[in-house]
């Protein structure tokens, strides 16, 4: 096989692994280490708050925060599970595509 058809196969997205930007890295670190000040900033009123509610209060807070976590975790879940099952699916639909595409062509010959 030529190159010219290794490159239709490939497709317009695939820019191939050297292509990538060596800067985004960096970017990524860069911007995800800006955040970490941000973590340490609590409602000092909230903490007051919550500190000083009696244990049964602070307990409540505790399962609050759960209750209030789980949907948007099962969400994303859910959200990563499908993109991860559909991306699977069309690559062994492509990857059939491509095997019929060589069977054909061999015959062809």
């Amino acid at each position: 096989m030529d190159g010219s058809t290794d490159k239709r196969r490939r497709g317009l997205n695939s820019a191939g692994p050297r292509a990538r930007n060596p800067w985004l890295p960096l970017l990524f670190l860069v911007l995800t280490l800006g955040t970490v000040p941000a973590l340490a900033q609590g409602c000092a009123m909230c903490y007051s708050s919550a500190k000083s509610a009696s244990k049964d209060g602070q307990r409540a807070l505790s399962k609050a925060v759960i209750v209030l976590l789980v949907p948007p975790v099962g969400l994303m879940a859910f959200g990563v599970g499908f993109a991860f099952r559909y991306g699977k699916r069309r690559d062994d639909e492509q990857k059939g595509e491509f095997s019929s595409r060589e069977s054909g062509s061999k015959d062809a010959r």
